[in-house]
C-alpha cells in the first residue's frame, strides 16, 4: 500500500489533494517521493515564510526543543512573553492572546469584540463582515465568513453577523445599527479570490468605527507577517485597528495563532474568559521570534521588489486577463480554468494554488530570483499552451 492509498483509506476525506507526495526540500525548491523537483509558489498556503529547511529557522526550533517543548499556560513562558512584546512593539498593539491557528485567532477576536460590546449594552453583539470573506472552519468563524457556500450542512450557525459587499460604502453605512459592536475585514480577501479592498472603502470603515465607537478587526491570518510587503497588510493603508488576528506564516511552519489587542480592548478579556492549552508553545514561539527578527525593512523592500518583478512578467503572458493582490500574495485570472492550470503546472514541476477563478501565488518571502524566473517560465508555458 503506497502513501496515497494509505491516505485514502485512513485519513478523513476532507481534502481534494494534488497528485504529489512532497517529501523534502530546500528554500523554494521541493522534491516528491520519487525525487521529482518542484518550484514552490505556494509555501504551504502562505505558511513557510522562509521556505523549507531554512537553517536559521531550524536552529531556533531545535535549540528550544533541547530545552523544553511545552509547559502549559499555568506557568510563565519566556518565549511567549518575548514574542508578545515584539508584536506589540512592531504594531502599536497593547496585548496578545496566543492560540494554535487562524480560526482560533479569529474566534478570540470575535469573543473579544462581543464582550466589549455586551459590557456596554446587552444587545451590542453583532459583527459586520464582508461578502466573499473567509475567516475559518469552526462553526463561528464559518458563520463570520461571508460566503453562502459555507453556510450549509452544519446548522444551526452562530448568529450575530451581517454581511456587506466589499468596497460598497453605502451598503456598509446601512448595516451600522446600534447592536453592531465591530467590523471585521481582510485587507486582501485570500480565499475569496485575492481581492484587495479599496483605500476609499478602508477610509470609510475607519471613519465609521471611530464615529460610532465600533471596533475594527483586521484578519491578517494570510496577509500578515510580511506577505503584502509590510509587516501587516493594514500598514499599507495606515489604518489603526483595535484587534488584529494572525497565524499561518507567523511561526513559519509550526502551528501558532495570535490575536493582538489594541488600547480599547486590551483589558476586555480577564482570567477565565478565554484560554488555550498550546497557545504560545515555547517551540512555536521560538520559531516566530526568529521569523519576526528577520522580517525587517530590508526584507519587506525585497518582498515589494519581487512582487513588482512577478507582476510585470505575468502581464506579459498571453492569456492573462488580470493580476490582483499585494506583495507576494497574487491572483491571476486567465482564459483557462485555474484548477486546470494548477494541475498542469504540478505535472511540469511548479506548485501553485487556486482561489475561486484565479491562480493564486504565495511564494516564500525569501524565494530567489532564480526560482522566480524558473517558476514563471513553467507558468507561462502552461498558460500559453
Amino acid at each position: 500500500m503506497n502513501f496515497k492509498q494509505m491516505d485514502s483509506e485512513f485519513v478523513a476525506n476532507t481534502y481534494v489533494r494534488f497528485d504529489a507526495v512532497i517529501e523534502r526540500g530546500q528554500g523554494s525548491t521541493l522534491y516528491d517521493e520519487n525525487g521529482k523537483e518542484y518550484i514552490d509558489f505556494g509555501s504551504g498556503i502562505a505558511v513557510n515564510t522562509f521556505g523549507v529547511a531554512d537553517e536559521i529557522w531550524k536552529k531556533a526550533v531545535t535549540d528550544q526543543l533541547n530545552k523544553i517543548q511545552h509547559t502549559s499556560n499555568l506557568y510563565y513562558n519566556s518565549n511567549g512573553a518575548l514574542l508578545a512584546k515584539m508584536l506589540c512593539e512592531r504594531t502599536g498593539m497593547k496585548k496578545v492572546f496566543f492560540s494554535n491557528s487562524g480560526a482560533e485567532a479569529n474566534e478570540c477576536a470575535i469573543k473579544t469584540a462581543r464582550k466589549f460590546g455586551t459590557d456596554r449594552a446587552d444587545e451590542k453583539n453583532v459583527i459586520v463582515t464582508l461578502k466573499n470573506s473567509f475567516h475559518g472552519r469552526t462553526i463561528t468563524t464559518l458563520s463570520a465568513t461571508g460566503q453562502d457556500a459555507f453556510h450549509t450542512s452544519f446548522t444551526p450557525f452562530t448568529e450575530g453577523f451581517k454581511y456587506v459587499e466589499a468596497n460598497d460604502t453605502e451598503e456598509l453605512k446601512k448595516a451600522i445599527t446600534p447592536e453592531v459592536t465591530a467590523i471585521m475585514i481582510e485587507i486582501v480577501q485570500g480565499e475569496g479570490g485575492v481581492n484587495t479592498l479599496s483605500k476609499r472603502f478602508l477610509d470609510e470603515i475607519e471613519k465609521i468605527t471611530t464615529e460610532n465607537e465600533i471596533l475594527l478587526i483586521v484578519d491578517e491570518v494570510q496577509t500578515g507577517n510580511g506577505r503584502t510587503g509590510q509587516l501587516y497588510a493594514y500598514m499599507n493603508f495606515e489604518l489603526t485597528p483595535d484587534i488584529v488576528s494572525t497565524a499561518k506564516g507567523l511561526a513559519g511552519g509550526l502551528p501558532l495563532g495570535a490575536t493582538m489587542l489594541g488600547e480599547r480592548v486590551k483589558d476586555t478579556l480577564s482570567p477565565g474568559t478565554h484560554g488555550s492549552t498550546f497557545g504560545a508553545n515555547p517551540v512555536c514561539a521560538a520559531a516566530a521570534i526568529s521569523n519576526l527578527e528577520r522580517i525587517d525593512d530590508a526584507l519587506l523592500k525585497e518582498v515589494r521588489r519581487k512582487s513588482e518583478l512577478i507582476q510585470s512578467e505575468l502581464k506579459k503572458i498571453n492569456g492573462v486577463k488580470s493580476v490582483s493582490g499585494m506583495g507576494l500574495m497574487l491572483g491571476i485570472e486567465t482564459e483557462k480554468s485555474a484548477k486546470e492550470i494548477a494541475d498542469i503546472c504540478l505535472k511540469n514541476g511548479l506548485l501553485v494554488l487556486t482561489a475561486k477563478i484565479k491562480v493564486r501565488l504565495l511564494p516564500a518571502l525569501n524565494i530567489t530570483d532564480e526560482e522566480i524566473k524558473k517558476g514563471l517560465k513553467i507558468l507561462k508555458g502552461v498558460i500559453e499552451a
